[in-house]
């Protein structure tokens, strides 16, 4: 009894991948998005508003049934994949009332056009490899932090008597701190009229930009990019292993199929031969 429900779940699971199916979802969350940007417009809601409701329920109603399908065909595997989780509270947002307390999850709803970064494969392996990047982003960003704390000690005790307005207090100089590392008017905005107070002030500025900017935030970039090679290696491991996994269970049910077959095919030549001995 298990292996006919196996197999239709096997069928389902294939014909919702299906290059046509999974374009027509991407045509659709893309639809969905222009809906949702132009039910901002009051111009247009009071013109077309019956429209773009009907469109909006309607490709909603359509992501609903893909979700289930997914459900029914994976079961509880759909919910160890992080990326069938997210689309499945995506489209699970959508359909709590939008009333009452619930209001704000009407503004939500263009979560929907998120589902690109799960259905688009590149988008997928940037987002992948971003998320992968996190842990190793936590150690460069404290000492980002600790080196910001130094400088804007040293910048409050430096300018702040002269320049109250950027250098003020800690966390005022935290801020114009962060503004220089952006490169953000820093020269003409910030470091000369400093300079015009404190001829070598340009050392500390110099300094600061060349370590936080030059040095931390390129360890940012490493670190991303690293992560998203080790996202796609493991992606295209994962693949790999799928396709296998796939090809082992068709094999496996072509030999079923013939063991099947041999044995009727036996069976067939036992009544051929006592239909013959009767005889």
């Amino acid at each position: 009894m298990n292996r006919p429900i196996d197999s239709w779940r096997y069928r389902l699971a294939h014909n919702i991948e299906r290059p046509a199916v999974h374009n027509t979802l991407v045509l659709l969350i893309v639809i969905n998005a222009v809906v949702l940007g132009m039910e901002t417009s009051a111009a247009l809601m009071a013109r077309w508003g019956d429209v773009l409701i009907a469109v909006d329920r309607a490709i909603l109603a359509v992501f609903v049934v893909e979700i289930a399908l997914r459900v029914a065909a994976h079961r509880l595997a759909f919910f160890r994949d992080p990326w069938s989780v997210f689309d499945f509270a995506v489209v699970g947002i959508a359909l709590v009332p939008a009333s009452g307390p619930f209001a704000v999850l009407r503004a939500l709803r263009v979560l929907r056009v998120l589902r690109l970064l799960t259905m688009v494969p590149s988008m997928r392996r940037v987002a992948g490899g971003l998320l992968a990047a996190i842990p190793g982003l936590g150690s460069v960003i404290a000492i980002i932090a600790i080196i910001f704390y130094v400088a804007a000690v040293i910048a409050t005790e430096l300018f702040g008597e002269r320049f109250p307005d950027w250098f003020g207090t800690l966390g005022e100089s935290a801020y114009t701190l962060f503004q220089v590392m952006t490169l953000e008017s820093w020269s003409m905005g910030i470091a000369r009229p400093v300079m015009d107070a404190y001829p070598y002030a340009w050392l500390f500025f110099v300094l600061f930009i060349m370590v936080s900017t030059f040095t931390m935030l390129n360890l940012f970039i490493a670190i991303i990019v690293s992560a998203m090679q080790s996202q796609q290696h493991a992606e295209a491991e994962h693949t790999e292993q799928v396709v296998t996994t796939r090809i082992d269970a068709e094999t496996a049910a072509l030999r079923a199929e013939i063991a099947a077959l041999r044995e009727e095919i036996a069976g067939l030549r036992g009544e051929l031969r006592a239909d013959q001995a009767t005889k």
